[in-house]
């Protein structure tokens, strides 16, 4: 099969000459060349090449889910299979912006109840429909929390996750902020002391995560208060907010986080979906896009796109956002997976994981293992390790373990520490095998 081509030879020539080149290679002259010759192989007949596949494929290794204890943002629960089968309907699938109303309303009502959604769990008043994903909903609402007052210093907690505190410093680069670390204290919560001490004129946000990096869940009530008239960000994990108290419940101002946990299984790199939830008096400054209901001219409940903040829909100076391509059937995944879980499902899933979790540090600990952090924790935790922890976590993955992720492998400071996490499919079993592995491993 050739590439079709929609000019002749004559007609390329006359297009050159007139923008003054030589040949199509000399436009792409300024493009650095890495490859001279691709040097492919010949093409392979199709069963040939499904053989291949499952050649490489069956190289893989495959880890059950009761013997994951690796979390630090990506979660592994028990997904309903009629989830996959609701949100693999060939009207769902797709990746395209429901730009035209009148033929979408199936998209943009699940989109709208997704909204609804997300505003219970954070205890928020408005939610846009998805991000690309927690982290860069994170940096968005730094921007929108610069928006919003004007100011340019960022008074960011140690225990948010350093991927998002790195994607916020990605995004921010051309509006000159200033991002402030806030150690955390003995229990693991972010330090108010401290907090407080950098708190001036020219501060502009706080950031903390509930439950933060470390597990440990933060007081926000005390966060708010030391905040004062500050922007107060908080990024959360969905499914501790179905036992926990809301954000929205202490004076959050943005709540965001990743919406992975909620029926998306763990993948190489994704796709997850960003939840972004705010006040209405911010709505305007918000990022992404939202649903709005509304009524046709025949008085019918209707479903359209409003207050667009994109470049496309708006003057460049005036856009909140830049999101083009959009996570909606993400944000439908995790409308139908919470829908049906339910809520009593969902704190029953939270209730299962902190038994989980607790029940696997007073295992390691009468192994010996000590806990870094006295704070309260939901369904991860930090204990210490020995120093070559990470050659132990190869040993156990090669036994078949996702076991707790050493810490340093995301900032060297953490050497030393490890952290464990546990949702509903850990089974006492699991949990058993893996503090005798670990004790035995560490001798």
């Amino acid at each position: 099969m050739f590439p079709y081509i929609p000019h002749t030879e004559q007609e390329v020539r006359e297009m050159l000459r007139t923008i003054g080149v030589d040949s199509i290679e000399d436009l792409y002259r300024d493009v650095p060349m890495t490859v001279y010759s691709l040097n492919l192989p010949k093409g392979l007949d199709e069963f040939t090449v499904t053989k291949m596949v499952k050649q490489i494929a069956s190289k893989n290794v495959v880890i059950e889910k009761e013997k994951i204890f690796a979390g630090a943002g990506i979660y592994v629960h028990h997904i309903p299979y009629v989830v996959k089968a609701i949100t693999s309907r060939p009207e769902f699938v797709t990746a395209y912006t429901p730009y035209q109303a009148e033929v979408s309303q199936g998209t943009l009502q699940a989109l709208f109840e997704y909204q609804t959604m997300i505003c219970e769990l954070t205890g928020m008043e408005v939610a846009n429909s998805s991000m690309y994903d927690g982290a860069s909903a994170l940096a968005e609402a730094v921007l929108m929390a610069h928006r919003i007052n004007g100011r340019t210093k960022v008074l960011m907690s140690e225990a948010v996750h350093p991927e998002y505190v790195q994607t916020c410093k990605t995004y921010a680069r051309g509006f000159d902020l200033q991002f402030v670390p806030i150690a955390v204290d003995e229990s693991g919560s972010t330090d108010l002391n401290i907090l407080s001490q950098f708190i001036d004129a020219e501060s502009c946000a706080v950031v903390v995560q509930q439950p933060n990096f470390f597990g440990v869940v933060e007081d926000l009530r005390l966060i708010r208060e030391v905040a004062k008239d500050l922007v107060l960000i908080v990024v959360a994990e969905p499914i501790s907010l179905s036992l926990l108290e809301p954000p929205g419940s202490f004076g959050a101002d943005i709540v965001v986080g990743d919406g992975q946990p909620l029926g998306i299984p763990p993948n190489f790199g994704g796709p997850t979906v960003g939840f972004f939830a705010t006040l209405e008096k911010y709505v305007r400054k918000m990022p992404g896009r939202i649903i709005g209901q509304t009524k046709d001219a025949e008085g019918k409940i209707g479903y359209v796109m409003i207050l667009q903040t994109r470049e496309q829909h708006i003057r460049r100076e005036k856009a909140t956002s830049n999101i083009c391509t959009n996570h909606a059937l993400m944000a439908l995944t995790n409308a139908v997976y919470m829908s049906l879980v339910g809520p009593e499902g969902l704190r029953e899933i939270a209730e299962r994981s902190y038994a989980n979790a607790h029940y696997l540090a007073r295992r390691l600990e009468e192994r010996g293992f000590k806990l870094k952090f006295k704070g309260p924790f939901f369904n991860e935790f930090v204990f210490a390790v020995n120093e070559d922890y990470e050659k132990l976590w190869r040993e156990l993955f090669d036994e078949g373990f996702l076991a707790p992720l050493p810490l340093a492998w995301f900032d060297e400071r953490y050497r030393g520490l490890a952290l464990a996490c546990t949702t509903e499919v850990n089974t006492k079993e699991s949990i058993e095998q893996l503090s005798s592995a670990m004790e035995r491993g560490s001798k």
